[in-house]
Formats: structure tokens, sequence, C-alpha cells
């Protein structure tokens, strides 16, 4: 199944404004960047919820025949996408850790 392009678009602009706003100042010196790597992951773990929440909506709209089909599928991509890109990361900072620990001390 091939996503549409505007989908991608949207998961990438969605990404960007999530590492744009790790450039704000913190108020914790341990934090680098302007805000913890905890936060950031925190907050996009919670645009992936509403985004599936979104989807969820959509769908059930489309269900109770109120809403439109095309909606739906491009929520339901959109939920795909967030979540391919979010995957896509972890396996990035896992595989950064691995190396991590492969280095010699």
């Amino acid at each position: 199944m091939s996503i549409p392009a505007s989908v991608g678009l949207n998961a990438y602009a969605n990404a960007m404004k999530t590492v744009a706003s790790a450039g704000k100042e913190a108020a914790n010196p341990k934090e680098v960047g302007g805000q913890s790597f905890g936060d950031l992951v925190n907050q996009s773990v919670s645009q992936v919820v509403e985004t599936g929440k979104a989807s969820e909506g959509q769908s059930m709209a489309a269900i109770a025949k109120q809403g439109d089909v095309v909606n739906m599928v491009t929520a339901v991509s959109e939920a795909e996408a967030t979540v391919q890109t979010v995957v896509a990361i972890r396996d990035k900072v896992i595989n950064a850790y691995q190396e991590i620990l492969r280095m010699p001390i």
C-alpha cells in the first residue's frame, strides 16, 4: 500500500515541529537544547496518540455514514505514517545506544 505524498509531508511537518520545540530554553541545566530527551519522547508519543484518536474519529464517522471515506483513509494513512516514523526513530536510538555500548573504554 503506497502512502500519498501529502500524508508523508504531514508526518514530516509534525516531526519537525516536535524537533523545533526542542530548541526552547530550559530552566534545568541537565537539559540539553532546551528540552530534556524524556520530554521530547513524551511529546512525540502524545502526538502519535492524538493522531490515532483523530484517525479513530474519522473511522467512526465513516462507519456511521456521517463522514467522508476519503477523509477516513487520509487520517488512517497519517496515523500509519506517524507510527512508522516513531518506529524508525526508535530503531535509530537503539542502534546508537548499541554503538555506545560497543565503544572501548
